[in-house]
């Protein structure tokens, strides 16, 4: 670290501040509440607040080495756990994509929901869709599953938005197989499967899964503990103005699935 009285630090945490507390605050306006909006609402918070009370800290820093100490391992731990986020952004980039789709077709295309506020179809949602379509498409002989269940204080299924969605664009009504039940990615491939199964297509044989690409990875794992025989994922690119917030979420939710045991 620089000198305690040094103004670059300073001015540096105010900017990162207010820029991670402003992206957060619209994202909040827009509607969307989460652990990849509030945590960095959380730190821009702690890095003004820090810029504010500088000399302040400044102070409490040179009044022992312990406090020294302090400082030097919270800046080490921060910096360490930025580069195991970089390191998972990076990853994100080399998801599995349908082009390296090998052997026969896939019997069934699933399209994983993404929220419907105010039971409209979200932009991360709309991303989805779209590749669904396009991969519906590149694959005519494929059953086309919408998974999504019942937001939370609404009346519409994220299944039935989704089946519209792609119906309204071309996709024959009877290609689609709605699985309106599912509230989590877990549910999503297990209801999925019982259904497919039900029409006829088994769990060993190929299938595509269609997500954002953030979300490919963990998707694909689940989809094979669920039972799926031959998974392929496919992601669709994230809006960019929700895109890194999306990401951190995926980085504790992967945590998460690792330590429940989901994959």
């Amino acid at each position: 670290m620089t000198k305690a009285g040094s103004p670059w630090w300073r001015i540096g945490l105010a900017l990162a501040g207010a820029l991670l507390a402003g992206d957060a605050i619209v994202l909040m306006l827009m509607g969307l509440f989460n652990f990849g909006v509030v945590l960095p609402l959380a730190i821009g918070a702690a890095f003004l607040a820090l810029s504010w009370r500088w000399h302040a800290v400044a102070r409490w820093r040179a009044a022992s080495r312990r406090h020294r100490r302090i400082w030097a391992a919270g800046w080490t731990a921060f910096v360490a756990w930025l580069v195991t986020v970089a390191l998972f952004f990076y990853g994100i980039h080399s998801g599995t994509d349908a082009a390296r789709f090998s052997g026969p077709p896939p019997a069934a295309i699933i399209v994983l929901g993404s929220g419907t506020p105010n039971c409209q179809a979200s932009a991360t949602l709309m991303a989805r869709l779209d590749q669904g379509l396009a991969q519906a498409r590149r694959w005519p002989q494929g059953k086309v599953v919408v998974s999504g269940g019942q937001d939370f204080g609404l009346r519409c299924r994220e299944a039935d938005i989704m089946a519209d969605y792609l119906i309204a664009r071309g996709l024959a009504p009877d290609r689609v197989i709605r699985e309106g039940r599912s509230t989590s990615t877990e549910e999503n491939m297990v209801f999925s499967r019982r259904l497919l199964e039900a029409q006829g297509v088994a769990a060993a044989e190929p299938v595509v899964v269609v997500t954002s690409d953030f979300h490919v990875r963990r998707a694909v794992r689940i989809a094979r503990k669920a039972g799926f025989g031959a998974v392929v994922g496919v992601g669709a690119a994230t809006p960019l103005y929700l895109r890194y917030n999306a990401w951190l979420r995926e980085y504790f939710a992967a945590i998460s699935g690792w330590v429940l045991q989901e994959y």
